[in-house]
């Protein structure tokens, strides 16, 4: 099936940017797409979908930091004469995750045994040589700010605005990729991934929820999760029967995953 996008309303706009417009504290007005009294919406290109992909890592939505590279990416595309397509697909391709996030993303999927469900040696190639397995998203396809900063994830399904936003965009992402696993990372995600499922877009056994969260700042839950710290070495914070019960449902998941 088609997957919407708003490239072209906005290729022009982005070609018109100047050098320098990631130093303003706020994406350019003009890419600014829908709003009301707390949160705006502004269009970064985050459009491109990976039809063939059997994971789909779900986020909240794009930050300010993460928005600045995918337009810059595809306004430097557009000014070399690159097509509005490639232009899209670069620029979400080399804003999608990195750094700490992606390394322990990658050690979390092959923990649970994903890379061997998908018939690959590591997951690490979905960033490589198998990028057509990977579909990189958001819950808010587009970067939202709420009062200026950027969005948390608070209410995400309860504001007006942002559950049109979700209706009009990941559902269709959520219909067309039928046979794909979604992993939703953090709560607000699997608030919308479980909102998506109530509405009839997704099918429950299509959501992976037990993982704990890739970022870097949560490096003892991971190590935990790996095994590779002990239970009697983790500090007061960190509950280990939340995280054994996550890590058996993922174990189960994946093992009778069909995708």
């Amino acid at each position: 099936m088609p997957f919407a996008s708003q490239f072209s309303r906005f290729a022009p706009a982005i070609a018109a940017l100047p050098a320098r417009f990631e130093s303003a504290p706020t994406l350019p007005t003009v890419l600014r797409m829908a709003s009301d009294e707390r949160d705006a919406v502004y269009y970064a290109p985050f459009d491109h979908v990976v039809a063939t992909a059997r994971l789909v890592l779900v986020g909240i939505t794009p930050g300010k930091e993460q928005a600045d590279v995918a337009i810059a990416t595809a306004r430097s595309a557009l000014l070399r004469g690159q097509s509005e397509a490639e232009a899209c697909e670069i620029a979400k391709s080399t804003a999608s995750f990195a750094g700490a996030t992606r390394a322990n993303l990658i050690k979390l999927l092959d923990h649970v045994g994903l890379a061997e469900r998908m018939g690959i040696e590591s997951t690490s190639v979905l960033w490589t040589t198998r990028t057509d397995l990977v579909h990189f998203t958001s819950s808010l396809r587009y970067p939202v700010f709420r009062n200026g900063e950027n969005f948390g994830g608070s209410g995400i399904t309860r504001s007006p605005l942002l559950r049109a936003e979700i209706e009009r965009w990941f559902a269709t992402e959520c219909r067309g990729l039928t046979r794909a696993l979604f992993l939703p990372l953090g709560a607000a995600a699997m608030e919308a991934c479980e909102f998506m499922a109530r509405a009839g877009h997704l099918r429950q056994e299509q959501i992976l929820s037990g993982l704990p969260h890739p970022a870097g700042s949560n490096g003892e839950r991971i190590a935990y999760f790996l095994r590779r710290k002990a239970k009697e070495d983790l500090s007061k914070k960190t509950n280990a029967e939340v995280i054994d019960r996550g890590r058996d449902e993922v174990l189960r998941h994946v093992a009778a995953w069909r995708g």
